[in-house]
């Protein structure tokens, strides 16, 4: 006798429940190889499932296409920021500006270096300190820097801090999605283990194949061991999964 295979991916348990639902609509309840309890429970728990199922992939589609836009401005926020600070220290390096100018931004004033913009937070917090420095200087009656302005990388920050707001709203929608999936995933898993015990205690006692069969009808999942295929000449069907 073939050993059964419990469902391992939403796909194959949403088919399971779905063919063991019309089944049970299809025979009469006296005739039903599980219980009328349980049908009421996969009635109830299969609408929500596919629906989780449905908003977690929406969730993960949308995401992955804002990613796309929001990785695209925040080149452009490091782009403008990068460039505002080499113009600044070309300034220095010319004469233009003393090499003080630097302490405005939370920059050594003695390294014409850019800080590091890798990641989103350095972005975050090394913009701030650029744009409210240069804002405080020019007040203080310094010239203000050009090419790109601060009103100009001001512009390409905000757009940027507003992309990450939307891009951490996103991600934790998925996540909440992915996490209600998972408790949702253990509560099919019980259930369809409920049914399939339910639906072969009922064929208990019939012979093997038409067990078997009877029991595929409910959406049960067998699979026949390798030396059962050796046995029956069929190593054809090694690893096949019926039905």
């Amino acid at each position: 006798m073939p050993y059964r295979r419990l469902p391992n991916t939403d796909a194959a348990r949403t088919r399971a429940m779905k063919i063991a639902l019309e089944k049970g609509k299809d025979v009469p309840p006296h005739k039903m190889a599980y219980s009328a309890k349980t049908v009421i429970r996969l009635e109830k728990f299969l609408p929500l499932f596919e629906n989780t199922i449905h908003r977690q992939k929406h969730a993960i589609a949308s995401q992955n296409t804002k990613s796309r836009d929001f990785n695209e401005i925040v080149r452009k926020a490091r782009i403008y920021l990068t460039h505002f600070v080499r113009v600044m220290n070309m300034a220095i390096y010319r004469g233009d500006l003393p090499a003080e100018t630097r302490a405005y931004y939370g920059l050594a004033t003695n390294e014409a270096t850019v800080p590091s913009l890798n990641t989103e937070n350095e972005l975050i917090s090394w913009g701030r300190r650029i744009i409210e420095g240069e804002e405080f200087r020019i007040r203080k009656g310094g010239s203000p820097i050009t090419n790109p302005t601060i009103a100009v990388v001001k512009v390409r920050f905000e757009k940027f801090i507003e992309a990450w707001d939307s891009h951490k709203s996103l991600a934790k929608i998925t996540q909440e999605c992915s996490e209600r999936t998972a408790e949702l995933r253990k509560e099919a898993d019980d259930i369809i283990l409920q049914i399939w015990n339910e639906v072969e205690a009922s064929h208990s006692n019939l012979p093997e194949d038409i067990k078997k069969h009877e029991s595929e009808e409910y959406g049960l999942v067998y699979i026949y061991r390798k030396n059962e295929l050796e046995k029956a000449g069929r190593t054809d069907l090694q690893d096949t999964v019926f039905p």
